[in-house]
């Protein structure tokens, strides 16, 4: 896939980049001065002796995951550190996230998921070397999201550690839990933005409620929660990264500290459960029908138990808005098909690090089998992969000239400051949706292509009222102007790779799905076959793609295509 997705660093920016560069230079200052002991008066206050309620963390775990922390292999965001002897807290960290999920505590859940004496053995060992290496501040293992990080995994893992254990032990732990609660209570706001802050709000919350210690911080953790909530989520329930992924992660936590808050009499403030009702059906806006996330802006399918779990604790049962308007896209739905168009403009600068160059791209499933698709996410694990996936070639919409429509900012200073934000992209975006005999249509458009090749581009979608049949047409509208000259374009559509795609003779693409299903695609346009890659998950597998090919000038030009099931007569 062709990779133009970068862009030089605009002067609105540098606020943001001389902020974040002061930052890093008061860092020596900083943890100079977290390490008084005038500064760690202020950690001091009532002890806790035990965790008053372990909230249940519907985070993924796998076996696996155990079995190579007992064999002494930390993986860590696409990375492993082999430990045979001496403490894994010693050894050179392989990047700066792989150290943060060490610091964070991330082999805890799967040890806890394991029980046992061994793992118990390996995490309380590796929780006393933490202790001897880390009872005063230090960054990242001091970081606010890193604390968070940590204080969630305690909380709702740490039993495995903590029924039995050693008095000593035991004190040192809650010892150091405390401040590092009050910690967190004082510096939650400086995590970064998105959510990394979000969760640090929450552990803020969950630390006043599960230690007991301190009703005063219990309040102001959850005052702080409903800050970020209002910040973050959107009126439609959606996040404002415009990530299905990152809402899944939103409703974890909120889930937890509303468990939390239940165990302990209390009553859950109105905007956090204003917050939770609304973002359950956003998460149902996006299943497909294998119960796991459509693939827009950064997210990946996640893990549909974990969904399905997550939603079985929703006794609202809200059900999914036809077109969700504050987080930009629309949903078709008719018999057992779906469709999810991206019909939305980049998210804000802060929010934007997962976001995606792919407005009016479109997923669609039949039953549990996922048939048109983006490309997926890297995520740490495959980073190479980033910028690419990033593209809008990498999503099932029209791409001029191999260029994505937006750009991500350019390595350097400013990207290693504020982040792999993504510029620019679409500023104007229309959408509508119209009933016809036809079925549900919906019309989007948007001028990203237009400072730079003076065109709009329009996609009509048409889902039929038996869900047999998807119509399209994508239309480029060129703005007047003299001596224009051909620019290419192409339509992407990803095909999922459980999906056998072959040309047909005469024209057209059959596409054969793993249930016997069987669909048809065809277009009046230039038809031809392409590899894809797709990073729903954690693996890279190879796909392939249908592409359109065209150019144009200074006429608008349409092409028109369709999807139908065939075998059903």
């Amino acid at each position: 896939m062709a990779d133009k997705a970068t862009s030089s660093l605009p002067i609105g920016l540098l606020p943001e980049v001389l902020r974040a560069l002061l930052r890093v230079w008061l860092r020596p200052l900083r943890v100079w001065y977290r390490r008084t002991w005038l500064y760690r008066r202020f950690l001091k206050g009532p002890l806790s002796d035990r965790i008053l309620f372990h909230p249940y963390d519907a985070l993924p775990r796998r076996l696996e995951d155990a079995d190579a922390l007992l064999r002494g292999r930390f993986r860590f965001a696409g990375e492993t550190v082999e430990v045979k002897d001496g403490s894994v807290f010693d050894k050179e960290a392989p990047s700066d996230e792989w150290a943060r999920a060490l610091h964070g505590f991330a082999w805890l859940p799967p040890l806890a998921l394991a029980g046992g004496d061994a793992s118990r053995t390996l995490a309380t060992n590796l929780i006393s070397q933490w202790l001897k290496r880390n009872a005063r501040y230090s960054e990242p293992a001091w970081s606010p999201e890193v604390i968070a990080r940590r204080l969630i995994h305690i909380f709702a893992h740490g039993r495995l550690v903590i029924a039995n254990s050693d008095l000593l032990w035991r004190s040192k732990v809650f010892v150091s839990l405390r401040e590092q609660s009050r910690m967190l209570a004082r510096i939650a706001g400086a995590a970064p933005d998105g959510m990394p802050r979000l969760e640090a709000a929450a552990a803020f919350a969950l630390s006043g409620a599960c230690l007991g210690d301190s009703q005063r911080r219990l309040e102001e953790g959850l005052k702080c929660l409903e800050s970020e909530i209002t910040r973050q989520i959107l009126p439609d329930g959606g996040h404002i990264s415009r990530s299905p992924e990152n809402l899944v992660a939103c409703y974890r936590l909120i889930v937890m500290v509303m468990d939390a808050l239940g165990a302990g009499g209390l009553d859950v403030p109105h905007p956090i459960r204003s917050a939770h009702d609304r973002i359950a059906p956003a998460i149902r806006f996006f299943r497909h029908g294998d119960g796991a996330l459509a693939l827009f802006n950064g997210g990946t399918e996640a893990d549909s138990r974990m969904i399905a779990g997550l939603l079985a604790r929703d006794e609202v049962r809200g059900q999914p808005f036809a077109f969700a308007r504050h987080s930009g896209y629309q949903r078709l739905a008719a018999a057992k098909s779906l469709l999810v168009l991206d019909c939305g403009a980049v998210p804000p600068a802060a929010f934007s690090i997962q976001a995606h160059a792919g407005c009016n791209a479109f997923e669609f499933s039949s039953g549990n089998q996922r048939i048109v698709v983006n490309c997926g996410a890297a995520s740490l694990a495959h980073p190479k992969w980033e910028s690419a996936l990033r593209a809008t070639a990498a999503h099932s919409t029209l791409a001029m000239d191999d260029a994505s429509m937006a750009a991500i900012l350019p390595a350097g200073l400013a990207r290693r400051l504020l982040g792999p934000r993504l510029l620019k992209g679409p500023r104007t975006i229309e959408t509508q949706r119209l009933e016809t005999t036809q079925g549900w249509s919906v019309e989007a458009s948007h001028d990203g292509y237009l400072a730079q090749f003076g065109v709009r581009h329009e996609r009509q979608v048409v889902l039929s009222v038996n869900g047999l049949v998807v119509t399209g047409a994508d239309r480029l509208l060129p703005k007047p102007e003299k001596g224009r000259k051909d620019v290419a374009f192409a339509i992407r559509f990803h095909i999922h790779p459980d999906v056998r795609v072959s040309q047909i003779q005469g024209g057209g693409v059959l596409l054969k799905l793993p249930n016997g299903e069987g669909w048809r695609f065809r277009s009046g346009g230039q038809v031809g076959i392409e590899e894809s890659v797709y990073l729903g998950g954690d693996l890279v597998r190879r796909t392939e793609q249908i592409v359109l090919t065209g150019s144009v000038k200074d006429r608008p030009v349409e092409t028109a295509w369709v999807f139908e099931q065939i075998g059903t007569g």
